[in-house]
Parts: structure tokens; C-alpha cells; sequence
């Protein structure tokens, strides 16, 4: 079952009315690319977990996966393209990817920050010991999952076990300097909502994980980043089964915050899918909704150059108010 962008029917659904119809509403234009200045790529859905809030469906059966071509093509357009600083690379569990380790140490060399979206447990499957290390040597930028500081909680959400597992793997990382002050290695955590509501104020809950962590594990880190769960693919399906997926719509639309549509990760990133297609977001990729320009959807293979997509319109949909509601939400964490 899957859950189409927009929707027919009830009034609490966001769809009935329209991202842009609140945007207009509030003397808002539609939003338009600025230089890009992130480029995201999505190295494929294997994953070594299948979380219940995952928009990517990502799991152990998933079989996609970007190829050495496609790998090879974003690292000539991450070199053409001058306004990129930041290659941010997500998966699946990004290091699954056979060809993962040849595209950070070569975006390292073209003078990119490189930042990794890692579950943590994925450092203890078979043959990825070399991880830690590597990512050390690399001054990779580590955004790791840890949807709460509570073993139950986690576990609920992301599978039995995969509590202590992560904790083992941050107090390894943070024993290679990760997290700890003037080391130059960045490790942000990420909480989403382990339901269907709004995350806390940010700041706050930072300050929680920060002591329970702390007092608990000797764990340090640089940010927490807290996202909103996205109403599509697999957390759609689980709001559809409950019967929640409009109460959940409403929620969103309620909370609905002008002031964070300035700041909305669309503006100056993009975001290619395992096979080279170009979205305006993670989330515009999941729904298969490509970002087009002069009345055609792009791919890596159609530009030159990543900077030549500024002032490109960007696809929106009723998804769209997870990004706009409350704090707002981004791959960076809230917006206001």
C-alpha cells in the first residue's frame, strides 16, 4: 500500500487544499532554487536495519544500489560545480555501498566537506570494522540516528538490540575523537518522534540527551537535530493501518509556520537518486517526483554543471508541510 503526495477527501487532509494555496494564503511565493550549495546523494536502500518511520522502505532485502557510473558521473559534477562545499551522503546505510569509500575519499581530495548519515549499527556488520578509523582519516562529518536516549524507546522504533549497539558504536567514535572539543570531528545525533506528533523544541531536548548521555555512557557530541517523520512510504503506511494518516495531515497543517519557508533545505540543495536522478529533496525522491527544468525532469547525465540549476522551480506537495510545521524540519534539524 502506498500513499500518493496529494489526496482527495477530507478538509484535514493537506492535499484538499494545497501546499501553495497556504503559501499564497500567507503572501508567500513558491519556493525557488537558490545556488546549491549541498549536494545529497542516495547510495542505494540496503540497509542492515527497516525501521518503522523510514521514507526510503530501506532494508536488508532491498537490492538498489548505485553503480560505479553513477558514482564516477557525481564525482565529475561535484568537481565542475564551484558553489558546492558540502557532498552529503545518505542511503539504505550509505556504507553498504560497494563503491561508498572511493566517493568520500575522492570528494575529500576535490577539497568537499564530506558528511555520512549512518544508523551506527551498521559498524558492526561483517567486513565494516574498517569503518571508525576511516572515517577518522577522512574528517568525515558523522549525523547519526539515536531517535531517543532510552534503550526501550529505540528499540521500538529502530528493532530489538539496536539500543546497545549504538551506544557501543558512539563510545567507540567518541574514543577516536569524535564529538569531543577542538577535535575537528563533527557528530550530530538525530531524533525523530517515535509517533505521530511534532518534535520537542530542539534546544531542550538537546540538552537532555546531552546529560543522559553523558552521565550514563561518557557519550559526547556536537548537535542534536530533530525531523519530523515525513507522511510517506513506510511511516505513511503505518499512519494508514492506524487509522491516523489525516489526524496526523491536520496536525501538520495546523502548525503550519511561515517563518520557516525561507529557510527550507530545497532552496540550495539537491538531491540524486541511486540511478543519477536529480530531486529537489530526499523526500521529492521517495515520491518520485523529479526536478524538472525547461519542461523535463533532469538527471546527472542532462547538466554540466550543479550550479547551472539555480532559479529551477521546486516540485511541492502536501509532504511538503512536514518541513513547515512547528520549529520546521530539515536535514540539518529544525529551521526557527
Amino acid at each position: 500500500m502506498s500513499v500518493p503526495a496529494e489526496r482527495a477527501g477530507s478538509a484535514a487532509v493537506a492535499g484538499a487544499r494545497g501546499f501553495l494555496t497556504v503559501l499564497r494564503d500567507h503572501d508567500l511565493d513558491a519556493p525557488v532554487r537558490q545556488r546549491c550549495t549541498t549536494l545529497q546523494i542516495n547510495v542505494g536502500k540496503i540497509c542492515n536495519q527497516a525501521c518503522h518511520h523510514c521514507h526510503v522502505e530501506a532494508g536488508p532485502k532491498r537490492t538498489e544500489t548505485m553503480t560505479a557510473a553513477t558514482a564516477e558521473r557525481v564525482l565529475e559534477l561535484l568537481a565542475a560545480s564551484r558553489d558546492v562545499a558540502l557532498l552529503d551522503i545518505t542511503g539504505g546505510a550509505p556504507e553498504l555501498n560497494e563503491f561508498f569509500a572511493t566517493i568520500v575519499e575522492r570528494a575529500r581530495a576535490l577539497g568537499r566537506r564530506v558528511c555520512v548519515r549512518s544508523n551506527l549499527t551498521v559498524l558492526f556488520e561483517p567486513g565494516m570494522a574498517w569503518l571508525p578509523e576511516f572515517y577518522r582519516r577522512n574528517g568525515v562529518e558523522l549525523v547519526c540516528s539515536l531517535p531517543c536516549y532510552t534503550g526501550a524507546n529505540v528499540d521500538r522504533q529502530r528493532g530489538r538490540g539496536v539500543f546497545d549497539r549504538s551506544i557501543e558504536a558512539l563510545r567507540l567514535l567518541c574514543s577516536l575523537g569524535y564529538g569531543q572539543p577542538d577535535s575537528g570531528l563533527d557528530l550530530d545525533l538525530v531524533y525523530n518522534p517515535l509517533g505521530a506528533f511534532l518534535p520537542p523544541a530542539q534546544a531542550e531536548l538537546e540538552q537532555k540527551y546531552r546529560e543522559e548521555l553523558a552521565r550514563l555512557y561518557g557519550i559526547r557530541f556536537r548537535r542534536l537535530l530533530t525531523i519530523t517523520n515525513m507522511p510517506i512510504k513506510r511511516f505513511a503506511e503505518m499512519l494508514e493501518r492506524t487509522g491516523e494518516y489525516e489526524r496526523y495531515m491536520s496536525l501538520l497543517v495546523q502548525h503550519f509556520n511561515p517563518a520557516t519557508v525561507g529557510a527550507l533545505m530545497c532552496r540550495d540543495m539537491i538531491s540524486v537518486g541511486y540511478d543519477g536522478s536529480i530531486y529537489d529533496c530526499d523526500f521529492n525522491q521517495m515520491l518520485e517526483m523529479p526536478l524538472v527544468r525547461q519542461g523535463a525532469a533532469q538527471t546527472l547525465w542532462t547538466i554540466d554543471n550543479i550550479d547551472d540549476l539555480a532559479g529551477t522551480a521546486i516540485a511541492t506537495a502536501s509532504h511538503c508541510f512536514g518541513c513547515t510545521a512547528g520549529a520546521g524540519s530539515s536535514c540539518q534539524g529544525a529551521l526557527s
